[in-house]
């Protein structure tokens, strides 16, 4: 009877610290979401999502028009798109970031598409190993604000040196129940990431 007692409060105990890790974790998730960091870079790096025969989902338009504003405002010289495709696909997410981006005026020679990558740490690890090649070190990763915070772990784990500047327009701020909905896998997916150092994305590169 009394291992019992202590089996279960030994339960509630290890509840209670996986409940405030998980807190934890969702407001630090929520904070990094509303900080926009940008400075002088070398690069601005826009993480893929969906994209149809080489137009852009809304999801990822959003990024790359902030992506664009951030270009403007000479944060970083150039851009660099990242993302594969799906079997059966003409473009990469990062072909067609590229195309949408040279689209709207910015200058081609200032692209790079970075067509590999099928989850969030692949991106990051194929854009790393583009910068080290180039000399680049520092980096502005533009993504949705509750993609922020793992992303740019995932970034600085592969070497580089990055902030963030999420986009706050699309799909994933439009509403308050979207917020928590992202909120809440965000913080199982950085929680994953922590313990195994591992990418639970599995597709494109969208939320």
């Amino acid at each position: 009877m009394r291992f019992a007692r202590l089996a279960v409060r030994t339960l509630a105990v290890l509840l209670s610290l996986v409940l405030v890790i998980l807190l934890f974790v969702a407001g630090r998730i929520w904070w990094v979401a509303r900080q926009d960091d940008r400075r002088a870079s070398d690069v601005i790096v826009v993480l893929g999502a969906a994209q149809f025969d080489g137009r852009p989902s809304s999801v990822f338009t959003a990024r790359l028009g902030h992506a664009e504003t951030l270009w403007d405002a000479k944060v970083a010289p150039r851009i660099i798109t990242v993302g594969g495709n799906l079997a059966g696909d003409r473009f990469t997410e990062a072909s067609a970031g590229k195309r949408w981006l040279a689209g709207r005026g910015v200058d081609a020679a200032n692209l790079i598409a970075v067509g590999t990558g099928s989850d969030t740490l692949g991106s990051m690890k194929a854009v790393a190993k583009e910068m080290k090649k180039e000399h680049w070190s520092k980096a502005v990763i533009v993504t949705d604000p509750w993609h922020s915070l793992r992303t740019r772990s995932m970034a600085r784990s592969v070497g580089i040196d990055a902030v963030t500047s999420p986009a706050r327009q699309g799909p994933a701020v439009r509403t308050r129940g979207t917020e928590l909905r992202y909120i809440g896998r965000e913080t199982l997916a950085y929680v994953y990431f922590q313990v195994f150092r591992r990418s639970s994305d599995s597709g494109p590169d969208a939320l």
